[in-house]
C-alpha cells in the first residue's frame, strides 16, 4: 500500500456555491468533457474536484456511468496532476460513454496539465496562418 500513501488525496466539491465559484474560473474544452478550474488562493490545502453530468446526456443509468468513469479516472491517474489550493469541476459530455478508459485517463491528465495538442496561437485567427 505504499503506492497509495504517496498519492495526493483529492477533496470533493459538494455544495452549489462551490460549483458556482469554480464556474467563474478558467475553462478547458475537450471532446469528452469540459474542465473548469479556479485557484482558491490557499496553496496549503488539497485540491478539490466536482463532477457534473446534465440531464440532456441520457437517462440516470447513463449519467451515473459517466460520473463513475470520471471519478475512477481522477482517482487512478489525474489526482497527482491537480495543483494544491485549486478547485476543478469536470462537466461530462456524452462521448465519454464510447471512449476507452485509457483515452479518458489520457485526456484528463492532458487537460489538467494544460497540455493541449491542437492549441492554436492567440494571434492566429481563422484565416491567418
Amino acid at each position: 500500500m505504499t503506492n497509495n500513501d504517496e498519492k495526493l488525496t483529492v477533496g470533493r466539491l459538494k455544495s452549489r456555491p462551490q460549483f458556482l465559484f469554480v464556474r467563474d474560473g478558467e475553462k478547458r474544452k475537450g471532446p469528452l468533457f469540459l474542465l473548469e478550474l479556479r485557484d482558491r488562493q490557499e496553496p496549503e490545502t488539497a485540491p478539490r474536484v466536482g463532477f457534473t453530468v446534465t440531464k440532456k446526456h441520457g437517462n440516470a443509468v447513463e449519467r451515473n456511468r459517466m460520473r463513475r468513469r470520471l471519478k475512477e479516472a481522477v482517482r487512478l491517474s489525474a489526482g497527482f496532476a491537480m495543483a494544491p489550493g485549486h478547485d476543478y469541476v469536470i462537466v461530462a459530455r456524452r462521448d465519454i460513454l464510447n471512449a476507452s478508459f485509457a483515452e479518458l485517463q489520457d485526456r484528463l491528465r492532458e487537460r489538467i496539465s494544460n497540455r493541449h495538442k491542437h492549441k492554436r496561437p492567440a494571434s492566429a485567427g481563422p484565416g491567418k496562418e
